[in-house]
């Protein structure tokens, strides 16, 4: 996943509901473009307006709601729309972060719609409009995650009034937004009612196990979080790399042998290998800059192995980028990794994402992927890349099953939606969202009988396997 940090007028009935996405995925320009004035650019999918000027870029969010700015600065949103190429036609241009990376499409318009920036205050019913012309036109997993999940909100609409408090108007969204069970969809407040206003989805599979051991033990969830994720880590270092193991990158990668001739390569996260100074996290740039001497170093010590384990059963996902870097150094030629296409891009194809082979150091043998319903967003998509590798065997249990990027999108009153806009898909065509990459190989890595031991055990036990095949 890539989380790019960016911080619309009529009620909807909901039997317009389709009409009025198809009118906000597919709205004509304004009129001829004014070649004086800023350059203003219209989205295929994602809802954005973007404007281009000498001063640097501007961004609006767009619905059949209505239209509103977003606070990001020009310098904020250069990290998402640095880059620019030419379309296929005229008045067609694609912005980017950077090479390689997801291409947004834009149609050149005349100029901003005239409510863009008028409308400032904005009641509860025209929040709710809002919200839900949002998840209308670009919630991509409505057949998957919640068929009726639009019926079911229209029929909270007679409980919003324009009197309607803050707090009981979250509280709203945010029971709606439980029942998608989606990790990439998320509400935020505003700075100054964050202490107030709260979301969380609901727990799930391993976690939600972690939460009846809170429960059964009167700990808190974060405590007995704490406590598993220390048994994972003293597990991996102890138990499976028995003591002769790296924990580096910022305390997010571990590697070394599990066995003789089995080399093993665990990444937790897919980002982070940079501590971040000053609250701002670092670059996908910087966090390769960190990352690859690592792999350089494991690599290089897996020359003459006859296996690798790869685990990314506890990996919380980070940058595609990343993830792709990584699975390059298993890559022997060009292959396609995954493509990608966003709910509403009319008339844009899917993008490709080739994996490259690295001139830096690498493994071609047999590779063992271990994924659990843990691995999630970049996890996903480093499965997706590793899955297209002939060497590579699935192993684990299936992914939690939220693969898309996460489309950010304010609220007019401050508040915050993320939601799950885009289709990734396997070089065969499969997308497992909201079900997860199923494994070739079955194997229980966090069973329920043994919560703090059970993977390094698991680990344990397929290195033994793969040492014996390899003597054979």
């Amino acid at each position: 996943m890539n989380l790019p940090r960016l911080r619309p007028r009529a009620v909807l009935p909901l039997l317009l509901v389709g009409l009025l996405t198809a009118c906000a995925t597919s709205r004509p320009a304004l009129g001829p473009v004014d070649a004086s004035g800023p350059e203003v650019w219209r989205s295929r999918g994602y809802g954005w307006l973007l404007s281009v000027t000498p001063e640097g870029l501007r961004l609006h969010h767009e619905t059949a709601a209505g239209c509103h700015p977003d606070p990001a600065s020009s310098s904020e949103l250069k990290q998402l729309f640095g880059v620019q190429a030419p379309g296929p036609s005229e008045g067609v241009r694609d912005f980017f972060p950077a090479p390689g990376e997801t291409r947004y499409r834009f149609d050149r318009i005349a100029a901003l719609p005239e409510d863009c920036d008028r409308h400032t205050v904005w009641s509860a019913p025209e929040l709710f409009n809002v919200f839900q012309a949002t998840f209308a036109e670009h919630y991509a997993y409505f057949p998957e995650r919640g068929p009726e999940w639009l019926a079911r909100l229209e029929a909270e609409r007679p409980r919003v009034s324009p009197s309607m408090e803050g707090r009981a108007l979250f509280t709203l969204f945010a029971e709606a937004l439980r029942t998608l069970g989606d990790a990439h969809v998320a509400l935020l407040a505003d700075d100054a009612s964050s202490d107030a206003l709260t979301y969380e989805e609901r727990a799930t599979g391993t976690f939600a196990l972690l939460e009846q051991e809170a429960r059964r033990t009167g700990r808190t969830p974060k405590a007995v979080q704490k406590e598993w994720l220390g048994a994972y880590r003293d597990g991996i270092l102890q138990t499976v790399l028995r003591g002769q193991g790296h924990h580096v990158a910022n305390q997010r990668v571990f590697w070394g042998f599990a066995a003789p001739g089995v080399g093993y390569l665990n990444v937790m996260t897919l980002g982070g290998f940079v501590a971040a100074t000053d609250g701002d996290d670092a670059t996908p740039e910087q966090e390769l800059a960190a990352l690859e001497p690592v792999l350089d170093e494991a690599m290089a010590a897996f020359a003459g192995a006859t296996a690798v384990i790869v685990d990314v059963s506890n990996n919380r996902g980070g940058h595609d980028v990343v993830a792709r870097a990584i699975a390059a150094r298993f890559a022997d030629r060009p292959r396609l990794a995954y493509s990608k296409w966003a709910k509403g891009a009319k008339d844009v194809p899917p993008q490709e994402f080739i994996l490259t082979p690295t001139s830096r150091p690498a493994f071609h043998g047999p590779v063992h992927l271990v994924t659990s319903d843990i691995t999630v967003s970049a996890g996903e998509v480093f499965t997706l890349a590793m899955r297209a590798l002939p060497q590579v065997r699935h192993v684990g249990t299936r992914t939690r099953g939220s693969f898309s990027d996460v489309l950010v999108k304010p609220l007019p009153n401050g508040w915050t939606v993320h939601l799950s806009n885009e289709h990734y898909t396997d070089p065969k065509g499969e997308d497992f969202e909201a079900r997860g990459a199923p494994p070739q190989q079955p194997l229980d890595v966090f069973p329920e009988a043994d919560l703090s031991h059970g993977h390094a055990g698991a680990m344990r036990a397929l290195a033994d396997s793969l040492e014996a095949r390899g003597a054979k």
